[in-house]
């Protein structure tokens, strides 16, 4: 997952070239889109297993509209990203980028690939995960992996 330090570093070593955005299906987001949002979440959640997390992320926001004619350059991003640094002032929280194809979607940044003309984030899809897997009776489940498959809060198992 690239973090928001990563993502800067990219940018300001790529100055001058197109940026772009491929899907997890190998799809690209036209390159007509806009950033309408770099926003800082926090997300505050009591798991399955009754232990209080929080995770915070930087949030892209991508769009397209009917304005076919925009391109966003690296430079372009970089500034946006530095009008936001108030709000983001810790550069290891992760990036992710919300976008609306068939429904409104996140991703996390898997990567990134750099060419002598673009630069192109490489976005993955997110799971869900049960993060207490001993108190579930479950065996425990790589990262990443996605759970949503198991019957982890049924019975007396002690989550949930």
């Amino acid at each position: 997952m690239m973090t928001l330090a990563e993502l800067k570093n990219l940018l300001s070593e790529n100055s001058q070239k197109r940026f772009q955005v491929a899907l997890p299906d190998g799809s690209a987001v036209p390159v007509s889109f806009h950033i309408t949002e770099v926003g800082r979440v926090q997300k505050t959640f009591l798991d399955c297993g009754g232990t209080l997390r929080k995770q915070v992320t930087c949030q892209l926001q991508i769009w397209v509209g009917e304005d076919l004619d925009h391109r966003i350059e690296t430079g372009k991003m970089a500034a946006i990203l530095r009008k936001a640094e108030p709000y983001l002032p810790d550069l290891t929280v992760p990036v992710e980028v919300e976008y609306e194809k068939e429904v409104i979607s996140q991703y996390s940044v898997e990567g990134s690939e750099v060419s002598d003309e673009a630069v192109v984030l490489r976005l993955a899809h997110k799971h869900t995960e049960c993060l207490a897997p001993e108190l579930c009776g479950l065996p425990a489940i790589p990262s990443g992996a996605g759970v949503g498959q198991s019957d982890c809060c049924s019975g007396n198992s002690g989550c949930c």
